[in-house]
């Protein structure tokens, strides 16, 4: 009693004294960490995220809970798996439950002053926040519509610029006198990857390198994943994909259906622009008509480098929070953490997308600066899940997190770099077969191995990530491997029983 006592004390006189630190947290839609300098990208350069990085950490052993866009940010606003704060999925109707803790609401009451610009993707109305100002479900790039508990609101021009032309006005228009949590959320590089006007001809002259798998048949792992719809060869649309307006005499019929929503929003002067891009190259693609793997392989650079060219808006953007933060003498005692809901498939297995317990969507960026606190240049092997931000915020922040917060503090790893960290992460995705036939799933991975459990489908892989890095061989059946499979079942049970999770249903 006596000891809860003085911690209650400490964070009131840490409150009191209102020289905790500004958070600053930028957020992004579906940037795969294979695309970021500080992660070692080989196809492009990231050089204001790796400034957050060379001036604090970089985790390089990051996962999501849920590898979809709006139960990811469930997990990262409760610190809890999707069973515990009851958003699994992205379809059906389901609404983010805002009554429940979150941690900007905690913050608020512990007098943070609060922001929630961007990307909400929750369908319910934001809760917790001074100010927010969100983009109405996935938003669009070009002259988007943004809602505020005033009405709807279009701006002109791109989306990744606007949100942080509103983040930065709202940073001079705050109270001046409080701690501050600003959440600054993108859509880039989410699907249909359109890019700023002034990047639409980046990358032309250069040939992106293609992943390894890019070709990948699926043998040797379950059955399930010959059934996937995310494939760059079988399910991209000619025009809501890779930007060809023009008829395409080869297109199925299903590779026809989807125009190009984000065309359609551009003004006169907006669309000559993308068509002076456009128009030649598609000209030349039609008359070259390749076919088989050259098809795939042409398909895959118009798909990587727009990719690319919505991140290189993302890059700069960030680059004006951080400028801004340097002008206004606020860098020293401002937390910045650059993050993105799940990782993403570049080709990966011949796909895009995510959903997968694969490593390319489960892996998701952790690159953060806290100067005094974190070491400059450091890299961090520990394993961190999504679920462990908001307590990281709290404890930052002088406050404690509540007991039915599954997350842990990153706070003790900051302190001794060689501290432990977790054992496994537990994962698990709900949706099954929906649009891109990905089944429900669950998992566990260590350092070393993965174990993934496709319940409804064919029961257990086991990947050695050391010998595999690219996940190509199930394991789970090699004689040599039996122990390690029934290590990796322990760690999933115990994981299971630990966050409390229901009974498995087929």
């Amino acid at each position: 009693m006596l000891y809860k006592c003085i911690v209650i004390l400490f964070i009131s006189l840490t409150v009191l004294a209102d020289n905790r630190p500004n958070i600053v947290f930028i957020f992004t839609d579906d940037h795969a960490v294979q695309s970021i300098g500080a992660y070692g990208s080989k196809i492009n350069k990231t050089p204001n995220i790796d400034r957050i990085a060379d001036e604090g950490a970089v985790f390089l052993n990051s996962f999501c809970a849920n590898s979809i866009c709006g139960p990811s940010r469930a997990c990262v606003l409760t610190g809890k798996h999707s069973h515990k704060n009851g958003f699994y999925t992205n379809a059906g109707g389901t609404r983010f439950d805002g009554s429940q803790f979150t941690f900007p609401k905690v913050m608020r009451k512990n007098g943070y002053q609060t922001a929630m610009i961007g990307k909400w993707h929750l369908k319910s109305t934001p809760t917790g926040f001074d100010y927010w100002n969100i983009l109405p479900g996935q938003g669009s790039y070009y002259n988007p519509d943004f809602i505020t508990e005033k009405g709807k609101k279009r701006y002109q021009g791109y989306a990744t610029t606007v949100t942080t032309d509103i983040s930065l006005d709202w940073l001079e228009s705050r109270d001046k006198n409080k701690p501050f949590l600003l959440m600054c959320q993108h859509k880039a590089p989410h699907r249909t990857w359109a890019p700023d006007l002034k990047h639409l001809t980046k990358y032309e002259d250069v040939e992106i390198p293609e992943p390894a798998t890019l070709f990948d048949n699926y043998e040797n792992r379950s059955p399930t994943l010959t059934k996937n719809h995310m494939s760059i060869d079988k399910h991209f649309y000619y025009s809501y994909d890779l930007k060809v307006h023009q008829q395409v005499p080869f297109a199925s019929e299903r590779e026809k259906r989807l125009k190009d929503g984000e065309y359609r929003r551009m003004t006169p002067e907006q669309k000559k622009i993308w068509d002076a891009a456009y128009k030649k190259r598609n000209d030349a693609f039609l008359k070259a008509a390749p076919t088989g793997k050259d098809l795939v392989r042409w398909k895959y650079q118009r798909y990587i480098k727009n990719y690319l060219r919505c991140i290189d808006s993302v890059d700069e953007n960030i680059g004006r929070l951080l400028d801004y933060l340097d002008k206004n003498n606020l860098s020293q005692n401002t937390i910045v953490v650059y993050s993105s809901d799940q990782g993403f498939y570049l080709g990966e297995h011949g796909w895009y997308d995510k959903r997968w317990m694969f490593e390319e969507s489960l892996k998701m960026p952790f690159v953060i600066r806290w100067p005094g606190k974190i070491k400059a240049g450091s890299r961090y092997q520990q394993l961190i899940q999504n679920i462990d931000y908001a307590p990281t915020f709290l404890q930052a922040a002088g406050i404690m997190a509540p007991e039915e917060v599954q997350g842990q503090s990153m706070l003790p790893l900051f302190k001794d770099q060689q501290a432990s960290g977790r054992d496994a992460i537990y994962y698990h995705y709900y949706e099954h077969m929906t649009e891109h036939k990905v089944p429900r799933h669950e998992g566990v991975r260590d350092g070393r191995y993965k174990l993934i459990n496709f319940y409804s489908n064919d029961g257990y892989n086991l990947f050695d990530l050391k010998k595999d890095p690219n996940e190509m061989t199930d394991l789970s059946k090699n004689p040599e491997y039996q122990g390690i499979l029934e290590v990796m079942k322990g760690k999933l049970s115990k994981l299971r029983q630990k966050y409390d999770l229901p009974e498995l249903k087929k």
